[in-house]
C-alpha cells in the first residue's frame, strides 16, 4: 500500500512587527521532492487552509518553483478538517511563522498524536518542531520528553538577528519539555531521530530529514 505523508505548514505572517515571514519554502518543497520521488502519496495542510504566506523562496531552485505550482501548496487542506490517523508520517515545516501558530493550535497537536498514536512518525524541521513544545500524547506525556531532537538553535537565532522578536527560543523550550537538544554548527545539516521522531535543525536538513523519514517508514 503506498505510504501517505502529510506537509504541515503555518498560516501565520507576521514577524513580531519586524517583516513578513510565513513557512519557509525549501523546508516544505525538498521534502516533498524526496517523498514523491520514494514513491509517497503527499498531501499539504496548514492551520487556516487556503493559500499560506511564504519565506525564504528561492525564484532560482526548480524544486521550490515546481512544489509552488501544485494545487496543494496554493490551497492546502485545513489541519482541522485533517485525520492524523490517515497518514504514516506528518512532517511539520518551518519558517518564522511557526513559532505563533504552531505551539498552541489545538489540531497542529491532534494530527501528530494521531499519526504518532497510530504508528507513524512524527517529523519536524528548522522551526517546525515548534508543533512539538506542546504536543501530549493521550496519556498526558509530551511526545519530546525524554527524546533527543534536533532543531533551529539559540546561536541561529541570535544570528538571524531576531532572538528577541520571537515569543520563545526554541531549542530551550523544546528541552524544558523533557526534550534532549542536540544543536550542530550553525547552519550545517543536523538530523535527529529517536524512534519514529525525527527532526532538522535548519534549512539545509530538510531534505536529509526527509530521507530519514523515508528510510523510516520502509522499516515498518
Amino acid at each position: 500500500m503506498t505510504k501517505r505523508i502529510l506537509i504541515a505548514l503555518t498560516s501565520h505572517d507576521d514577524l513580531g512587527g519586524v517583516r513578513r515571514t510565513g513557512y519557509y519554502v525549501s523546508e516544505a518543497a525538498h521534502p516533498w521532492e524526496v517523498f514523491r520521488t520514494a514513491g509517497f502519496e503527499v498531501d499539504v495542510a496548514s492551520v487556516r487552509g487556503g493559500e499560506p504566506p511564504q519565506d525564504g523562496h528561492d525564484p532560482s531552485d526548480e524544486v521550490q518553483n515546481a512544489f509552488l505550482a501544485t494545487e496543494a501548496a496554493r490551497d492546502t487542506a485545513r489541519l482541522a478538517d485533517v485525520d492524523g490517523s490517515a497518514y504514516d508520517a506528518v512532517l511539520y515545516a518551518g519558517g518564522h511563522g511557526t513559532m505563533w501558530d504552531f505551539p498552541n493550535d489545538p489540531d497542529v497537536a491532534r494530527v501528530g498524536r494521531e499519526v504518532y498514536e497510530h504508528g507513524g512518525v512524527v517529523a519536524a524541521v528548522c522551526h517546525g518542531p515548534s508543533a512539538l513544545v506542546n504536543l501530549a500524547l493521550s496519556d498526558g506525556s509530551y511526545l519530546v520528553d525524554g527524546k533527543r531532537v534536533a532543531g533551529f538553535t539559540n546561536s541561529e537565532e541570535k544570528a538571524a538577528g531576531v532572538d528577541g522578536v520571537v515569543p520563545f527560543l526554541l531549542a530551550d523550550a523544546l528541552e524544558e519539555r523533557g526534550a534532549r537538544h542536540e544543536g550542530a554548527p550553525d547552519w550545517q545539516a543536523q538530523v535527529v531521530v529517536d524512534g519514529r521522531l525525527a527532526t532538522g535543525q535548519n534549512p539545509a536538513s530538510a531534505g536529509p530529514l526527509a530521507e530519514r523519514v523515508v528510510e523510516l517508514l520502509g522499516q515498518r
